[in-house]
């Protein structure tokens, strides 16, 4: 059954900011302990991740108990990342999932979720981007139908990235 009818997907609020954030520091931790790059220690801070809240880009799901679960970003531009690419799409940073709940299927429910919301829009693309060296994200981003359309330089603390999208059927 897929998870995505079944879950509670949610505006994050001001207060699951500090949830968010030690999510993805728990995330960086267990990234860093088996020397995968994909987001540098501390990264983003808390003001950040406040500001991206409060423009309604993150949203959430909790277990029954408020325990937080999985997060995304959800962007509708991405013109840092994509820059002379940007276009109507979905964009997707941050997809997060507690280690607890690893392999239970999340992180593509959230992306399927993320695939409803560009066709509610009219969106003809889900995009998103990680790190080229993390070839297993690659793999399970590929898998669930993305194709690599590029690849970014950044100047600064980001890692080199590769360019991921899926071209949606609109009106089906």
């Amino acid at each position: 059954m897929p998870l995505v009818g079944v879950l509670s997907i949610e505006q994050a609020t001001q207060q699951d900011a500090r949830s968010v954030l030690a999510l993805r520091h728990s995330l960086e931790a267990w990234l860093e302990a088996r020397n995968v790059e994909q987001w540098g220690r501390g990264e983003i801070e808390l003001g950040e991740l406040e500001r991206q809240v409060a423009a309604n880009e993150w949203h959430v799901v909790r277990s029954p108990s408020g325990h937080l679960r999985a997060a995304l970003r959800l962007l509708w531009s991405d013109e840092p990342v994509w820059r002379e690419q940007n276009a109507l799409a979905v964009y997707v940073h941050g997809l997060m999932v507690n280690r607890a709940d690893a392999g239970l299927g999340l992180g593509a429910a959230l992306l399927a979720w993320a695939e409803q919301q560009a066709r509610e829009k009219s969106a003809p693309l889900l995009r998103l981007d990680c790190v080229e060296s993390n070839k297993d994200l690659r793999r399970y981003y590929c898998a669930l139908g993305f194709l690599e359309v590029g690849r970014r330089d950044f100047d600064g603390p980001w890692y080199s990235a590769v360019l991921l999208e899926k071209k949606l059927r609109l009106g089906t």
